[in-house]
């Protein structure tokens, strides 16, 4: 196409321009002596142009014959002839522009005044996060501690610190349809509800305060337990859920961006052991367990269980049954089938996403990913950024791990060899310094730095608190950590798990998980004297297919049963359990 012409090869100079131009809408408008003494002619002006084949605002044409004078050289050629008196009307004109410009951005300015104000930086910091208001249910206009302010039900209960009891109406609703996405749950509350399997139990809880851990937490007063909550995540909580807790009669010590000392007060008050004894704990991260072992041991040798779902609660279990510390039988719910396949795998596999979205807005494909672990969850993540058109790299320690990430058609290589070109590292060990700060000083700028495993040990923080560093939060649960030469990383929820700090997760997958939960309880606390000595167990292989089977409905699935010669033949009951505790599904 020749440049100048449209695509009808009609010349710009010959396109018609409109009739009429709309005026700027201002309050005022200011004219200048020179643009009124230019109005006087304007009648003049019009009448010889009559004859022509177009009309425009004289303002208008004279910009256009301005623009044609700076485009071509022989208007550049007029220009250095232009008279005096002429720069003068063309800075008179340049001054008119800019007030009227001036008066429209106040104008502007008035009109936002109608409606509710917000900053430009809320807007852009809110538009990634208002499809989860529940999860960031903080009040911005109430900045005071929980801890300072005494708060009560609408019954005059007072036992609980969380952010705000009048948030109670709306987590009630987000309980509610979690409920709908959790069906095992509410059988288990039809089919248990009567028997009250767990009457007497006195149930501590430290886990994320969502609304899917709420409907386990009701489903296990249904049961026939007490229990008291406090959180296994400083991020995590959703402050209108806690509220419903608490309005329901249960005592919750949390609430979302609690600090450290907050965070182990709440755990305190939690195990409240002067005037509440405890006999069952589930635990997620082995933090309760770990705080009632070093302060209240005398406690800690009469409970009845400890129910683990974390891999850093597990390792700190087998350490203290290692070293002949565990004084009572724990169940390892982390390896379990229903856990390791659906919450670690499927779950991690949406919610990487999720989180990684929402606090970013990153587009994934043709980014270089590196995922530190290839277990469960780190399965999940590599598949879903795969599947957006990522480049993804793994790191390994284990043969098996890393031999099976090569199968699925990653590349697996130390961090070191392509931590300088990755725009995105993950990870999902349970370990502690996987990413150092040997390796933070080589990122790219703008780098983002995440952790999908549940402990905040896996990046290296306290190397990034130093003096010549800098710290910006530039949205809930993003900084920006600033070298002395401008460049930055992007740190997601301090290193904390970025799902349930930025996202949220799939209620359906959680509801395995709890269900899992429920029952390691109820197997702990009914046991008979002896079954379970001072060690840790995994969850019987019935009870994961029982967990499994009450899930199939909502998929309308219907499972093939065995005849009684292929059970025969098989070796087991055609009931179950079908596979070994051996089996690797």
């Amino acid at each position: 196409m020749a440049e100048g012409k449209d695509q009808t090869g009609a010349s710009w100079e010959d396109l018609p321009l409109p009739d009429e131009y709309p005026e700027p809408h201002t309050e005022e408008k200011v004219v200048l002596k020179a643009e009124a003494e230019e109005d006087v002619s304007a009648p003049a002006a019009e009448k010889s142009a009559k004859d022509q084949p177009t009309k425009g605002s004289p303002n208008l044409l004279q910009m256009l014959k301005a623009a044609e004078s700076r485009w071509t050289p022989q208007g550049q050629d007029r220009n250095r002839e232009e008279s005096e008196t002429g720069e003068l009307v063309a800075e008179a004109r340049k001054t008119d522009m800019q007030i009227q410009f001036t008066e429209q951005k106040q104008e502007f300015n008035k009109r936002p005044a109608k409606t509710a104000r917000r900053s430009l930086s809320r807007s852009i910091s809110q538009s990634s996060t208002d499809s989860y208001s529940s999860v960031c249910s903080d009040s911005s206009e109430d900045e005071s501690s929980p801890r300072d302010k005494s708060q009560k039900t609408s019954k005059g209960l007072s036992d609980f610190c969380i952010k705000n009891i009048k948030q109670a109406y709306f987590g009630r609703r987000e309980i509610e349809i979690a409920e709908q996405e959790m069906p095992a749950l509410m059988v288990l509350r039809k089919r248990a509800g009567g028997e009250k399997p767990l009457a007497g139990a006195k149930v501590l809880g430290c886990t994320h305060i969502t609304a899917q851990t709420a409907v386990l937490i009701e489903t296990l007063s249904v049961l026939g337990a007490q229990c008291r909550w406090a959180a296994c995540n400083i991020f995590s909580t959703q402050n209108a859920v806690a509220a419903a807790l608490a309005e329901q009669g249960i005592p919750v010590f949390a609430w979302r961006g609690e600090s450290e000392d907050d965070f182990w007060w709440c755990i305190d008050r939690c195990v409240s052991a002067d005037t509440w004894q405890p006999n069952m704990i589930l635990d997620d991260g082995g933090d309760l367990t770990h705080w009632i072992y070093k302060k209240h041991l005398s406690l800690f040798k009469k409970l009845k269980g400890i129910v683990e779902e974390s891999v850093t609660g597990i390792y700190r279990l087998y350490q203290l049954s290692k070293a002949g510390r565990l004084c009572v039988p724990a169940m390892n719910v982390n390896d379990s089938v229903t856990k390791q396949k659906f919450d670690n795998l499927y779950c991690c596999k949406e919610s990487i996403l999720d989180g990684l979205k929402r606090t970013t807005d990153v587009m994934f494909g043709g980014k270089q990913a590196v995922v530190c672990g290839y277990g469960e969850v780190g399965k999940g993540c590599c598949a879903a950024l795969k599947a957006l058109g990522a480049v993804v790299y793994v790191t390994e320690v284990d043969p098996i791990c890393a031999l099976q990430a090569c199968m699925d058609g990653f590349r697996v290589i130390k961090l070191s060899e392509v931590v300088r070109q990755v725009d995105i590292v993950i990870t999902c060990t349970g370990n502690k310094n996987v990413v150092g700060r040997e390796h933070l000083d080589r990122m790219k700028n703008g780098c983002i730095v995440c952790n999908m495993g549940h402990s905040s040990t896996e990046i290296e923080l306290a190397s990034l608190r130093t003096a010549e560093l800098r710290w910006e939060r530039v949205r809930p649960q993003v900084d920006h950590v600033i070298w002395p030469d401008g460049r930055r990383i992007i740190l997601l929820a301090e290193g904390r798990l970025l799902n349930l700090s930025c996202s949220t997760v799939p209620s359906l997958v959680l509801s395995i998980t709890a269900t899992t939960q429920a029952m390691a309880l109820i197997e702990l606390y009914s046991a008979p004297e002896g079954r379970y000595k001072q060690d840790v167990y995994l969850l019987p292989k019935k009870m994961d297919e029982f967990v499994a089977g009450l899930h199939l409905p909502m998929f309308d699935a219907h499972l093939t049963e065995l005849t009684d010669e292929q059970a025969k033949y098989l070796g087991i009951s055609k009931h179950g359990p079908f596979k070994s505790n051996y089996y690797r599904y």
